[in-house]
C-alpha cells in the first residue's frame, strides 16, 4: 500500500483482539481483525451471526460491553483532535473525555433496532438535542431548528410534530429514519451502520439504502455498514470484508467478490443466495454450525465445514494470514499459499 493511499484512510484498523471474560471461559469474540475505511467509502462487513461484526463495531466507538475488553490491537483514526497524525482510539480511556468527543461526534452510530435504542421516555426531539448540543456550539433553539431540518432531510413527514414524538408513536421505518438524522446531526466523518434495515419490509429497506447513498454523498462521510444481507452489500458498497469467527477471511472490491469469491466460506456464502433461474432444487447450504466460541481449533476455523480442506494441513499451526491473490484481493485460505499441500491439490482437482 502506498504512502498516498494511506493518507487516505481515515480508519484503519491493525490486528484488533477483543476478549470476553466468562466463567465458561474466554470468548474471542474478535481475534486479530484488520481493515481500514477510506474517505467516502463504504466497507461492508458480512457474515454469520455471532463472527464478530458488532463487536468490531463496538470497539471502534469504543462500547464494548462488560466483561468485554480491547485486549490488544490500533483503533487509528485520522482526527481534529490529533493533528500530528492518526489517534489510537484503543490507547484511550473509553470513559476519557477525548474518546467522548469522538464518540458520536467525529463517529456516529446507526444501532441494529432504534426502539431499543432510543429512550422510550423521552422524545426524539430530546435525544437529537441532547446528541447536538454535545458535540456542537449550538444554542437550544438553533439545536432545534437543525434537528427538524435533519428529520426532513431523511424524509420524516411533519418533522416538526414528529420531533415533539415519543419512539413508540413511529413506526419502524420511520424510527430508522429518526436514528440515521440523530447520527448525521452532528456532521461525522465516519458513519457506523450496524444492521439498518434489519427487520424492515423490502421497500423500506430499499428506501433506507438510498437515503444512506444520497446522504454519503452530500455530508461526504465514510460509512462502515455491518450486514448478512449479500444484495444489501451488492447494493451499497465500494469494498467488503467477509468475517469467520471472529477474523477476516476474505477482502476485495464488491465486484471482485461477487465475480471472484476466493475462500471457500465466501463461495458458500455466495451459493446460498436464491437465484432466480433456480426454479427446481433445494438451496445450497454451508454444512455443519459454527463452532462452540469457548474452545478455539488448531488451523483455519473454517476446517470443520469447508469441503476443500486435508486433514493434517488445515487443521495444524496457526489461523492462515490473508495472502493477496490478486491486487487488493485477499483470502486467508492455504489454497493460495503456494507451498501448501493443499493449493497443488486444488489445482490437481481444478485441472
Amino acid at each position: 500500500m502506498s504512502e498516498k493511499s494511506k493518507q487516505d484512510r481515515l480508519l484503519d484498523v491493525i490486528d484488533l483482539r477483543v476478549h470476553f471474560g466468562l466463567d465458561q471461559g474466554t470468548v474471542r469474540a474478535v481475534d486479530g481483525v484488520s481493515f481500514h475505511v477510506d474517505d467516502r467509502e463504504v466497507l461492508g462487513v458480512i457474515g454469520e451471526s455471532g463472527c464478530g461484526k458488532t463487536v468490531s463495531a463496538q470497539a471502534v466507538m469504543r462500547i464494548v460491553p462488560s466483561p468485554g475488553r480491547v485486549v490488544s490491537g490500533q483503533i487509528l483514526l485520522r482526527s481534529a483532535l490529533s493533528p500530528s497524525g492518526p489517534l489510537d482510539l484503543a490507547a484511550l480511556d473509553p470513559r476519557g473525555s477525548q474518546v467522548r468527543q469522538v464518540r458520536g461526534g467525529e463517529i456516529s452510530m446507526i444501532f441494529q433496532e432504534p426502539m431499543t435504542s432510543f429512550s422510550p421516555v423521552h422524545t426524539i426531539g430530546n435525544q437529537i438535542l441532547e446528541a447536538i448540543r454535545l458535540h456542537r456550539s449550538m444554542s437550544k433553539a438553533e439545536a432545534t431548528d437543525l434537528g427538524i431540518e435533519m428529520l426532513q432531510r431523511v424524509g420524516i413527514p411533519k418533522a416538526g410534530e414528529r420531533f415533539a414524538a415519543y419512539p413508540f408513536e413511529l413506526s419502524g421505518g420511520m424510527r430508522q429514519r429518526a436514528m440515521i438524522a440523530m447520527a448525521l446531526s452532528t456532521n461525522p466523518k465516519l458513519l457506523i451502520a450496524d444492521e439498518p434495515t434489519t427487520a424492515l419490509d423490502v421497500t423500506i429497506q430499499a428506501q433506507i439504502l438510498e437515503l444512506m447513498k444520497d446522504l454519503r454523498e452530500e455530508f461526504g462521510m465514510s460509512i462502515l455498514l455491518i450486514t448478512h444481507d449479500l444484495g444489501v452489500i451488492a447494493e451499497t458498497c465500494d469494498r467488503v470484508a467477509v468475517m469467520y469467527l471472529g477474523r477476516i477471511v476474505e477482502t476485495g472490491t464488491v465486484d471482485t467478490i461477487f465475480a471472484k469469491p476466493l475462500h471457500p466460506y465466501t463461495r458458500a456464502l455466495m451459493g446460498s443466495i436464491p437465484k432466480i433461474s433456480r426454479r427446481v432444487g433445494k438451496l445450497e447450504v454451508i454444512r455443519g454450525s459454527v463452532p462452540d466460541p469457548f474452545a478455539r481449533l488448531p488451523g483455519c476455523p473454517f476446517f470443520p465445514r469447508c469441503d476443500a480442506a486435508l486433514n493434517g494441513t488445515c487443521n495444524v499451526g496457526a489461523p492462515p494470514p490473508l495472502f493477496e491473490v490478486d491486487p487488493g484481493h485477499r483470502a486467508a485460505c492455504l489454497l493460495y499459499d503456494e507451498s501448501t499441500e493443499v493449493a497443488a491439490h486444488d489445482r490437481s482437482e481444478n485441472a
